[in-house]
């Protein structure tokens, strides 16, 4: 199609666009079911590593930020990799505010350390600029600026997303790998008021956003792995999930919403779903000597609780509809699993190698093809739009060992409000 000339017309609404950017343009939004890092009303991180034996090991540092000059609550929830919820708190931002959590931090029981102005009459907890609102959510009383977590819970964040026995969960919640590095992922939610409820809670969510969270977009944020001992990093920007009332997609009884598992599928989350197919570039050698690895984050569909040490919940491991890896010249390789070999993409949050055990590769440089849709558990336990779909995200990490890593999100090929179920084969 070829290019419009800038008529007469159009450059003479350039000013007034100019005008309207000085005076303080609302937030950019993007249409619902299409993922762009737009601001948003969750966040998401998709994985975490944090080495709890070794201080100058991994860790992951995270941000959030206010896109607005509006004061806003975030709500901040820890996952384990298994989706089983461990700790959750509430972080005040003034307007433009940003709060940068290394969550390090939180596994030796210091959360961020935030306050609006009813807890903060002096401003110094949470200081405002200029350009700034603060303001007071009489909610956040004695919960706001939070204090240190107490013994008992710093060992059940530990202990659960290791793997191990938490007194507190009574059973087991993750994956263990048996090297003392906690895994999992985070989610942030937009919310009116201070709460310690979840997701999964009732009064979380309400019809049109009438429960704790809020459908406001205004999040944004991103997120880094940093790994002293490798002497490397890699970052990306968080997930962002908008959310809308008035779209049939993220409102409508039986649509498949962000939180759908939580909402038993009524859509009053109001969250639009991530993607199932994505497609990223790998390279194992040259300058990335230490490979790609593929960060993906996955919905079992199940509103999971602790389980019995020793077991695992019935719906792992997560399968996928189709794995193709292409090589430079487009010859391509249908992944299949070997018998008793693990699945490349299991749980619920995992960082996987490219040509490693369970995701091995015939090409050095190319680029793979991946259909997530996956399980389909119990029956209640699916979207009734399509219960074969199943949302995730996949990042992109590739390392130079010892010298520099960089992160980049895969490419989504579709959106899970209306997901594809195609299989490639020969045209």
């Amino acid at each position: 199609m070829p290019r419009r000339p800038l008529s007469a017309p159009v450059l003479s609404i350039l000013p007034l666009l100019a005008l309207t950017a000085l005076l303080g343009a609302a937030p950019l939004s993007a249409g619902i079911c299409f993922m762009d890092d737009v601001p948003a009303a969750t966040l998401l991180l998709p994985y975490f590593e944090v080495d709890l034996d070794n201080p100058s090991g991994i860790t992951t540092v995270m941000s959030i930020n206010n896109a607005t000059s509006a004061a806003v609550l975030a709500h901040v929830v820890f996952w384990t990799d298994l989706s089983v919820p461990t700790l959750d708190f509430d972080v005040y931002l003034t307007g433009y505010d940003v709060q940068a959590i290394n969550l390090r931090d939180v596994f030796n029981g210091a959360l961020p350390s935030t306050a609006s102005a009813g807890q903060d009459p002096s401003d110094v907890i949470s200081p405002k600029g200029a350009f700034s609102q603060d303001v007071n959510f009489a909610s956040c009383a004695g919960q706001l600026p939070p204090p240190p977590l107490p013994a008992v819970l710093r060992t059940h964040i530990q202990a659960a997303h290791t793997g191990l026995f938490s007194v507190i969960l009574n059973g087991c919640a993750g994956l263990e790998y048996g090297d003392h590095v906690a895994r999992g992922y985070v989610t942030v939610d937009m919310v009116k008021n201070c709460t310690l409820r979840l997701p999964g809670d009732p009064g979380y969510f309400g019809p049109n956003g009438t429960g704790d969270a809020s459908n406001v977009n205004a999040l944004w944020g991103d997120y880094f792995y940093v790994d002293s001992v490798g002497n490397v990093a890699e970052g990306d920007t968080l997930v962002h999930i908008e959310a809308s009332f008035k779209n049939p997609e993220t409102s409508g009884s039986g649509q498949y919403t962000f939180y759908g598992r939580y909402v038993n599928w009524t859509g009053i989350d109001n969250r639009e779903p991530l993607s199932s197919h994505f497609a990223s570039r790998y390279v194992n050698g040259g300058a990335f000597s230490g490979g790609t690895d593929f960060i993906v984050w996955r919905d079992s569909k199940v509103n999971q609780s602790a389980f019995k040490c020793g077991t695992l919940p019935g719906w792992y491991p997560l399968l996928q509809e189709q794995i193709v890896t292409f090589d430079e010249q487009e010859h391509p390789t249908v992944f299949q699993a070997l018998p008793g070999a693990p699945q490349p993409f299991p749980a619920e949050a995992q960082r996987t190698h490219v040509d490693g055990p369970a995701l091995p590769v015939p090409f050095d440089f190319g680029w793979a093809f991946l259909d997530l849709n996956a399980n389909v558990p119990a029956a209640g336990a699916n979207p009734p739009e399509d219960p074969a779909a199943g949302q995730a995200w996949v990042s992109t990490v590739m390392t130079g060992t010892g010298r520099f890593g960089i992160g980049f999100d895969a490419i989504h090929l579709d959106s899970a409000c209306t997901p594809s179920h195609a299989v490639l084969g020969p045209p």
